[in-house]
């Protein structure tokens, strides 16, 4: 079936309720009769389950029992995605130093262009979108004590701006410092670039996720299974079931605001992404010119006019009044021009296909198997995510985004290339069989972990020489290394028994690094003072099994010795153009055991003793609803055993030392954990971090939390007959307690 046909037949499905596509607003008349359709089920853990009429009535609800969990990550997503965070109060996070951020979003969001857009929409679609706004409208309007920052109206337009459902969209790849010192203050390009270098050099926690699928042929029961075990910033999306009368029926993480649920699973089929490797983002360094007192780019044999275009960004003074900057912006044919270098300006090429991401992100959630599925993807609105799927037919699959342009593997697109080459051009769009992608292999499993793609099934996985160098940029990883030595071999998973993998303590890239630590302690001359002092933390080390745990001494030492080298290679590692990890284990020995003299003192200095256990220093703390957490070692806080998906953790945690702060606290890294079986009846477990409400008064704003560091995932209800006996609350939009 082609897919303009699915669509259609899709678009029947969608019971659409007359009133959604009525213009939206305070008609509150209105709204509460589009409430009347819709019923929320709070379940025991305050994970909302919600119900409609229509497709639109449900997402009236689900976004509406949002708003409820948490407006001001809501609002805040919005204020991102439409660049006008400079427009809230400095003290929410406002004001002009949030200018270059806004302006960022305004080269490429513009509101004429989403409601011309919106206007062009399939009916369909404009009806969820209307729906979208009629909820979050209906909610401020019911909710007289909740402040919105800035949005005081949502209008259905303003859903295309924030289509798809990753922490950070490709638009943030533009550094704000080199595009301030190109519009704004060209004498603070040197420090911009020194300090963007150093950043680049520190040790930071890895973004993305981990996705695994499991086909029947390995389980002990002949079902697939799906883990969905996304790595963001905590508290970034909200848990939920949305379903409805027209078939809709998917349960899983809704980042906050949107419409859909972006990864999860409905009574068919699941679907996880994990953030790609793949070069989707590139930079063309332009020849500008003036002549006759205009501005052209070199392209060819052509000279193209530079198209110029007037930018206003408001931002809230000090004073609480608004205030506006206003820029000249400039553009080619191959984007907007972010920043220069060497004498060019840089032109930025992404996906912009609101439209087209948005449909494909809700309509998935409506597939039934890979066949429908993959007919969504030919939609090409996803840029960055790779996908791990399995359906209720014993299907699993891998797909590399859909939106790959075609482009001239001779030049090197992980850096700018010469703009003024008809060459260097985009020419299209890859099928989806022309990237990297795999159905049912041999071996029974797939995963992905934000490592390359050629690893993705063991010995079966697609070869590299016969993809374009720009399919991956990274190359394996440590949690790629770990994903393939749990699940090669095994022929008897179960739920349970994939849950265990996914917490699988095993640290790949301490099993690669401390046997050079230890060869250089050896090699090292037995009169050395710093070898001598040395002794008992090499024993604890060369004896340690890698693992971590919250009681494990040596995990908090390898962590800490870990940290401490990188920072002394990733000067090198940039230098030579490798990876941090093989910088590490080339370094001399003279820096390794330094290292670990360091890592040794800082332990004792911090905590008395260099044998601290992990979990004594790895902590959870959620204190407030503050998006930015701040942290206090006198404030109650948990254990957390697992560690930092850059040593190798397929459970990540992603902690640090903050200001005033000697243990570490986690903010980002594992944060919804879904394991499912696709049986005759969808079985899953699950957990969120922290709980589902972002408010401290609410029994559900930290419920979680030792189930969380745990890794004890709970039972989800996703049918009506195991919600029985585990409701909290029944009621519909609008309805006080």
């Amino acid at each position: 079936m082609h897919i303009h046909k699915f669509l259609l037949m899709t678009t029947a499905c969608l019971a659409l309720a007359g009133s959604a596509l009525a213009a939206p607003g305070t008609d509150l008349a209105r709204q509460r009769a589009i409430a009347a359709r819709v019923e929320i089920v709070r379940d025991d853990w305050g994970i909302a389950h919600v119900h409609g009429k229509s497709d639109s009535d449900a997402v009236f609800g689900m976004v509406y029992a949002q708003a409820e969990d948490d407006f001001n990550r809501v609002e805040t997503n919005y204020l991102t995605a439409l660049g006008r965070t400079a427009e809230a109060p400095v003290a929410l996070g406002g004001g002009e130093k949030a200018v270059w951020q806004d302006l960022r979003m305004k080269l490429f969001v513009d509101p004429a262009d989403l409601q011309a857009r919106y206007a062009a929409s399939p009916p369909w679609l404009k009806a969820l979108m209307a729906a979208w706004a009629d909820g979050l409208n209906f909610y401020v309007a019911t909710h007289p004590t909740t402040k919105p920052k800035v949005i005081t109206n949502f209008e259905p337009w303003m859903a295309l701006s924030f289509t798809e459902g990753s922490i950070g969209g490709d638009v943030e790849r533009i550094s704000l410092g080199e595009l301030e010192a190109f519009y704004g203050k060209p004498v603070a390009l040197a420090e911009t670039r020194a300090r963007e270098v150093a950043d680049a050099m520190a040790f930071k926690e890895p973004t993305g996720s981990n996705g695994i699928a499991i086909a029947p042929s390995i389980t002990q029961d002949g079902h697939a299974l799906l883990l969905i075990n996304p790595h963001t910033s905590f508290f970034f999306r909200s848990e939920l079931q949305m379903t409805s009368d027209a078939g809709l029926n998917a349960y899983g993480a809704a980042t906050w605001g949107q419409f859909f649920i972006y990864q999860g699973f409905n009574a068919h089929a699941g679907w996880m992404h994990t953030s790609s490797t793949v070069d989707v983002v590139d930079e063309f360094a332009e020849t500008i010119q003036k002549k006759d007192g205009k501005l052209v780019y070199r392209y060819g044999t052509e000279e193209r006019p530079v198209t110029a275009a007037t930018v206003e960004v408001p931002y809230r003074t000090a004073n609480g009044l608004l205030a506006k900057k206003t820029f000249t912006t400039y553009r080619t044919h191959h984007g907007p021009i972010v920043r220069a270098q060497d004498g060019k300006w840089i032109a930025f090429a992404m996906m912009y296909r609101p439209v087209e991401a948005l449909q494909q992100s809700y309509l998935r959630t409506k597939t039934s198997d890979y066949a429908s599925f993959l007919k969504v993807a030919e939609l090409k609105g996803n840029s960055s995510n790779n996908t791990l799927f399995a359906d209720d037919k014993g299907e699993i699959a891998y797909l590399h985004p859909q939106f790959i342009p075609q482009r001239d593997d001779r030049f090197d697109y992980t850096k700018p290339v010469d703009g003024a080459d008809p060459a260097t051009d985009w020419n299209g769009l890859h099928t989806l069989s022309e990237a990297p992608h795999m159905k049912t292999p041999p071996n029974g499993w797939l995963m992905n972990t934000n490592n390359w793609p050629y690893s993705m099934a063991g010995p079966y996985s697609p070869k590299q020489a016969d993809f374009p160098r720009y399919m991956d940029t990274v190359g394996e990883t440590p949690r790629g290394v770990h994903a393939t030595l749990v699940l090669s071999g095994r022929k008897d998973f179960t739920l349970p028994g994939l849950i265990a993998a996914a917490y699988d303590p095993y640290l790949t890239a301490f099993a690669e690094l401390i046997p050079t630590l230890a060869k250089a302690y050896d090699a090292t001359p037995d009169g050395d003072p710093t070898k001598a002092r040395l002794a008992a933390q090499m024993a604890a080390l060369k004896g340690w099994d890698y693992r971590w745990s919250a009681t494990s001494t040596e995990t908090s030492l390898a962590v800490f010795w870990g940290e401490a080298l990188w920072a002394k290679s990733a000067a090198e590692a940039k230098k030579q153009g490798i990876s941090a990890y093989k910088a590490m284990a080339e370094a001399t020995p003279a820096q390794k055991l330094a290292a670990l003299a360091e890592a040794s003192d800082r332990l004792t200095a911090d905590f008395g003793d260099w044998r601290t256990p992990w979990g004594q220093i790895n902590r959870f703390q959620r204190n407030d609803g503050a998006i930015v957490q701040t942290f206090d070692d006198a404030k109650p806080s948990i254990p957390v055993p697992f560690a930092s998906a850059q040593w190798g953790s397929l459970a990540s945690f992603g902690a640090k030392r903050y200001p005033g702060t000697k243990r570490y606290y986690g903010t980002s890294g594992n944060s919804f954990v879904a394991a499912v079986e696709f049986g005759p009846r969808v079985k899953a477990m699950a957990v969120s971090a922290g709980g589902e409400s972002g408010d401290p008064a609410s029994p559900h704003f930290a419920d979680q939390v030792p189930r969380y560091a745990g890794g004890d995932l709970r039972e989800v209800y996703f049918y009506p007959d195991q919600l029985a006996g585990h409701t909290e609350r029944r009621y519909r939009p609008g309805e006080t307690r």
